[in-house]
């Protein structure tokens, strides 16, 4: 399982500071890829599936879809977890933390 966390941040898109209609652009884009899962959070979008091409199509995908709004300079910052010894999702890995807080 490969995990990975992606935020984009649109700039120039002439929407003030809000960044919320590109981002939804992003979302709804890479929730259609089959064999992804994708959750969103405030500070970006976590997606997790079986192989790395699914995960950098998704990049690709969001910078695709935030780049369609007219945004004149996408920034990315990407984190890709490629986890070999064990089998672990994103739900497990919160899990794993939970229970070391009880």
């Amino acid at each position: 399982m490969i995990t990975a966390e992606i935020s984009l941040v649109p700039v120039g898109a002439g929407s003030g500071t809000s960044m919320s209609k590109e981002i939804a652009l992003a979302f709804d884009a890479i929730s259609g890829i089959k064999d992804l899962k994708a959750t969103l959070t405030p500070l970006g979008t976590q997606i997790q599936s079986n192989n790395m091409v699914d995960i950098l199509n998704a990049i690709n995908i969001a910078h695709e879809a935030v780049k369609s709004s007219g945004v004149q300079r996408i920034i990315s910052i990407v984190h890709i977890d490629e986890r070999l010894d064990k089998e672990q999702n994103l739900d497990e890995k919160v899990d794993s933390v939970m229970n070391k807080l009880k």
